[in-house]
């Protein structure tokens, strides 16, 4: 089994502002595992949140290089395993590992993912599109840009109650709330009250990750749900989270991959804890992999393709929220640049 790295520059549409930084692009790394005439395909992007970079990912895996050439053939929940043993201090690197892989063992046995897994897709929720901070103007003029059902709304500025307010002047669409970490617990308390009025569904992390004593108050104080990111981040904090929030928002490149999110998302259902996945800004590869979770989800935010100005691949799409899946095997992803 061979392993290609591929990084890329991806330009996006829009500058993307949230509470903590702006960016007019974002690096990703694409792993391509190659074997027997298939490709499978795996992304994860930079976070300096997370302190995670395209040449440390490229350093690890490179690093890891025979062992994966010698794990050919294995369950990818046994392939995860040995490779999360060889990446413990690299989520991100080890997420795109376990896509390729996945991508690649559910090509070679002729199914896709979902098909792989026994999933119904009959059901799927619609995903959401994301709003950055930004003027108020600029603001609306991107949802008249993209009109969409569902709108995740950035906020985390000293006038959000404002935006959102300007906002639904504009759209019946759900709005979603993302303070990442920007908001006090009183804060979330009153804005949840205000929010809850202008058909806001849920605000996700709105108080820092470690705050679990302000994420008592808030999840046992707000009238709106409230769903944990930065505080979840791998298999351990599902449990964590539990009763200091409702639900979950699983980052595929937090966790290592779709092999310990389909756990944590089975785990926080068993707990009674609403689920989700979100994205990173990245390319329609990343996206694609999420796609094949929606059956386990009651909320999906995968619209980062949909940021980019120009994608690298072609797989899954949106249209008016809805996934549309691709005619190919695995995630069905094929590469473009």
């Amino acid at each position: 089994m061979q392993l290609i790295l591929k990084p890329y520059i991806l330009k996006l549409k829009h500058t993307f502002t949230i509470s903590r930084e702006s960016r007019d692009e974002q690096p990703s790394l694409i792993v391509q595992l190659r074997e027997d005439g298939f490709s499978g395909y795996g992304e994860a992007t930079s976070n300096p949140y997370y302190n995670v970079s395209i040449k440390g990912m490229m350093r690890d895996l490179e690093q890891i290089e025979p062992l994966i050439a010698d794990s050919s053939g294995m369950p990818p929940e046994e392939f995860w395993e040995k490779m999360a043993s060889q990446l413990p201090n690299n989520k991100f690197a080890l997420c795109a590992l376990d896509l390729a892989y996945n991508d690649l063992y559910a090509r070679k046995e002729g199914k896709k993912l979902y098909e792989l897994w026994d999933y119904d897709i009959d059901n799927n929720p619609l995903s959401d599109y994301t709003i950055g901070i930004d003027t108020i103007e600029k603001m609306v003029s991107k949802m008249e840009e993209m009109p969409w059902p569902i709108y995740k709304i950035k906020l985390g500025s000293d006038r959000d109650i404002e935006i959102v307010k300007e906002l639904r002047k504009h759209t019946d669409a759900v709005f979603r709330v993302d303070a990442n970490c920007g908001w006090t617990a009183d804060e979330t308390i009153a804005n949840a009250i205000a929010l809850k009025e202008l058909g806001v569904e849920f605000i996700e992390q709105p108080l820092p990750a470690d705050d679990w004593e302000g994420h008592k108050k808030v999840f046992e104080n707000s009238v709106l749900p409230i769903i944990a990111d930065e505080s979840c981040q791998v298999e351990a904090d599902v449990e964590k989270c539990y009763q200091y929030f409702h639900g979950v928002n699983v980052k595929l490149t937090k966790c290592g991959g779709l092999t310990p999110a389909r756990r944590m998302l089975v785990q926080a259902r068993q707990l009674g804890m609403k689920t989700m996945v979100g994205c990173m800004t990245e390319s329609t590869v990343g996206i694609s992999a999420i796609a094949h979770l929606l059956p386990l989800l009651d909320y999906v935010d995968m619209d980062g393709a949909l940021l980019l100005g120009e994608d690298i691949a072609t797989g899954v799409s949106l249209e008016d929220g809805k996934v549309i899946y691709s005619d190919l095997n695995g995630t069905g992803v094929t590469l473009t640049a």
